[in-house]
Formats: structure tokens, C-alpha cells, sequence
């Protein structure tokens, strides 16, 4: 009989555990303060499970006891059908296209019944769970480029199939994975080259297009000029120069036009040009000519979720309104509030201080989180770690930034607190796993 395991509290961090516990029951308060509805009683509109925060109890507890049976389960399990799991997850999203219901724009949606379930949401822990075991293989060289492109394709895969399925937003979150890979000796070239092609959307967002073309041609000529004795040994390094001005002119003139006229949809378009201040080109939009608008107010429903959603999160100050007592979150004037804009329910209701709080439990969280990643001996665990930390870091990143503003509205929920099942059962999943894993440090998973 193995005695590695006697008892399913051995080895277990319960600091991740009373964390959990802790943010997922902010959640539940932040959705019942955002969608009370007075004159119910309390008790009774909990056990009819009618109410979207009795619905969100019963998926905390559902994910509960799948965490439970997660912990009583083999680590190697984990590992041993990692790649099973991304098969599976991967069918889900190809099941999603004959089988969706529209929702609000996406297409990313399977109704049965009255439950809904989001397989893009789901497919995060079956890509975790397949980029650590690929890392973690004894043949596996990440420093050769074939590993490292095999490993991109591990998670831009099910990153394609959700933006076909109109769910950009959470498509971006699998690039979060390669925070992972770049812990694992991904070339920081890689990274820069990224952060500077993004640098480059928004510059051609901000600036006119023959403006940013004339800018781009300085800029490559004076590196031919600081550069010139190089050029004069290796013939190469001019070449170089040009390709790259030419990819560069190349994305600005027509890489961001196609994705914006072909990719994006109307109000992907809006949240983004919104959220830099500027009006969106006519010609962005599909389905509406230049001549439907004369005369016409250009109306940004994006500006308008935005700023209510900074007036609610301001209305706060130091010590918030008080549950129950917040007026733009309470009366409906912020869209999507026990959604994308949960934030403003906590804001509102429990100022500055209560939305610190949260943000200093979620710091807490994730550095704690690196700090079980650093001290695993098997790869696997390291980079499954790492993999549940890129994942929430990006969700809680974006969604604070975009509530106030600072990132466009691309609609990630808040992770433990934005309401939605498959959002709470995939973030509880990623964790337990974590906390299995991590109860066998010591052992060496492949």
C-alpha cells in the first residue's frame, strides 16, 4: 500500500486555500451588493438558488468538492494525462462551432439546457497542464527553436479558434503562457520584438498613417547612419535594417487596417480607439457607411461603460457607500457590474481601502504562487506554476486597468469574484491542481 500520502492534509499549503476561501467569498459579497434586490429576504433567495449570487454559492461549492476529489488524487495523474486533457479541451472549442449560441457578440458559447459553458474559459487548465508536461520531457531542448515554436503552438492553438469564435478578449489571455516560456529560457529578443510590435499598433492608432510611415524611414536612416562603420564589414546588418523598416511600414500600413476591418468586431473596436481618446475611423466599422452618419452623434457605448464605471469607483472615496448603499452600481448605470465591472461594486460599496485590500490579497496571492513555483524539483510543477500565475496575473491586470480606463474593454472577468460558473470552476481547477502538486514537492513528476 503507498504510505506516501496518508493523509489528504499532508504537504498542503493552506495559505492558498484560506487565500482562495477568501477572495471567491469577496466575490459572492461583491454579486449579491450589485444585484440585491430590496424588499427580498436573504436567507430565502439563498436556498432558492434563483439569484445570480445563489447561483455563484452553488458553483463555489461545486467547485469546492471537485478541489477536494483533486486532492485525493495522484500528482503523476496530473502529468501522466496532460496530454489527453489538451486533446479534449481542443474538441471542446472544434464542438463549439456547429453546437454555439450567440451571446452578446460571441460565439463562444454551448447551451444545454440552462447551463452554459464556455469551452475558451475551460481549455486554459488543458493548455497549463500540456505546456508543462512538453517542458518538462527529458527530450525537450527549449533552447533549439523547433521546442520553442512547438510550445507557442501548444497555446496560440486554442488562442486562433477563440478569436474565430469571437471571444478576443479571452483569446489574448493564452499569450500569458509565454511569461511561462520566457521563465524557461524563451530568448528575451522574443519578448521585445512582441512589446514592440504592440508599441507599434498604438502608435498607429495615435498617429496618421504618413506621419508614422515618415518616422519610421528617420528612424532607419539614422541607424544606417550610427551604424555605417558596421555596414561597412557585414552587408548583412543593412539588410536587416530594411527588412525590419519593412515589416515595420508593412504592419502600420496594412497589418492593422486588415485587422481591424477583417478581425475585430464594432465594438472591439470602439473599446480600443476609446480608451486612447480618439474617434474610430468610419471605415472600421462594418456595416456602416460614412453617409448613414452625416449629421449623426458617433455614440461610444464603450466611453459611456467606462465612465460610469470610473464615477462608481470615485463615488467610494476612502471608505465606500457601504454594501447596499452604492447608487451606480445599485440602480443599474454600470453595465455588466457583477460581470467585467465587478470591480465597481467593491469600489463603491468599500473605497479605497476595501479595493486595496482586495488588490493587496491578490498580490498576495500571486507571490505566493511564484514562490511555490521556485521551490519545486520537478519541472512539471515549476511550470504549471508558472503557467496558474501568467493566467491570473493577466486576468486581474487587465480587468482592474480596463474598469478605470487605463485598458480596453475586452471583457475578462475578475478572477473568484466576477460572476459566471465556468470562470470560478476553471480558476478553482487551475489552483487545487496547484495545490496537489505542490503537496508532492519533493517528488519529481514527468
Amino acid at each position: 500500500m503507498n504510505q506516501r500520502n496518508p493523509s489528504i492534509s499532508k504537504g498542503i499549503d493552506w495559505r492558498l486555500i484560506w487565500l482562495y476561501f477568501l477572495i471567491s467569498g469577496i466575490g459572492i459579497t461583491a454579486i449579491f451588493g450589485a444585484t440585491f434586490v430590496e424588499g427580498d429576504d436573504v436567507i430565502t433567495s439563498f436556498l432558492t438558488f434563483r439569484t445570480d449570487y445563489s447561483k455563484q454559492f452553488i458553483f463555489f461549492i461545486l467547485s469546492v468538492i471537485i478541489g477536494v476529489f483533486i486532492l485525493v488524487t495522484d500528482s503523476k495523474f496530473f502529468a501522466a494525462t496532460a496530454n489527453l486533457w489538451y486533446a479534449f479541451g481542443i474538441l471542446l472549442l472544434l464542438l463549439v462551432f456547429p453546437f454555439h449560441t450567440e451571446i452578446k457578440g460571441t460565439e463562444s458559447i454551448i447551451r444545454i439546457g440552462g447551463f452554459q459553458f464556455q469551452p475558451a474559459e475551460f481549455c486554459k487548465i488543458p493548455v497549463c497542464l500540456a505546456l508543462a508536461k512538453y517542458l518538462s520531457l527529458n527530450e525537450t531542448d527549449f533552447s533549439k527553436t523547433k521546442s520553442q515554436l512547438i510550445a507557442a503552438g501548444i497555446a496560440i492553438l486554442p488562442a486562433l479558434m477563440a478569436i474565430l469564435q469571437k471571444e478576443t478578449g479571452l483569446a489574448l489571455v493564452y499569450f500569458s503562457f509565454f511569461l511561462v516560456m520566457y521563465r524557461e529560457g524563451l530568448p528575451s529578443l522574443i519578448l521585445v520584438i512582441g512589446f514592440s510590435v504592440a508599441a507599434l499598433v498604438v502608435l498607429t492608432l495615435l498617429l496618421e498613417k504618413n506621419t508614422l510611415a515618415i518616422i519610421l524611414t528617420v528612424f532607419a536612416g539614422l541607424t544606417v547612419y550610427n551604424m555605417r562603420r558596421q555596414i561597412r564589414r557585414n552587408k548583412g546588418i543593412l539588410i536587416n535594417i530594411i527588412l525590419i523598416w519593412a515589416l515595420c511600414v508593412g504592419i502600420q500600413r496594412f497589418g492593422v487596417p486588415f485587422i481591424f476591418k477583417s478581425v475585430l468586431q464594432n465594438h472591439q473596436v470602439e473599446r480600443i480607439y476609446s480608451t486612447i481618446g480618439k474617434e474610430v475611423p468610419i471605415e472600421y466599422l462594418k456595416g456602416i457607411e460614412e453617409s448613414d452618419m452625416a449629421g449623426k452623434p458617433r455614440l461610444n457605448t464603450a466611453d459611456y461603460n467606462v465612465k460610469q464605471s470610473k464615477i462608481a469607483i470615485g463615488s467610494g472615496r476612502l471608505l465606500g457607500r457601504g454594501l447596499l448603499k452604492g447608487t451606480q452600481t445599485r440602480y443599474d448605470f454600470v453595465p455588466e457590474q457583477r460581470t467585467d465591472f465587478i470591480f465597481c461594486t467593491i469600489g463603491e460599496g468599500f473605497g479605497f481601502v476595501g479595493s486595496m485590500v482586495l488588490i493587496l490579497v491578490y498580490l498576495s496571492l500571486l507571490f505566493l504562487i511564484i514562490t511555490i513555483a521556485e521551490r519545486q524539483r520537478s519541472t512539471f510543477s515549476r511550470v504549471y506554476a508558472y503557467g496558474v500565475a501568467g493566467v491570473l496575473f493577466f486576468h486581474i491586470g487587465i480587468n482592474l486597468a480596463m474598469t478605470i480606463g487605463l485598458a480596453p474593454v475586452i471583457g475578462i472577468p475578475l478572477p473568484f469574484v466576477s460572476y459566471g460558473g465556468t470562470s470560478l470552476v476553471t480558476f478553482s481547477i487551475l489552483l487545487f491542481i496547484l495545490v496537489r502538486l505542490d503537496a508532492d514537492r519533493q517528488m519529481v513528476i514527468r
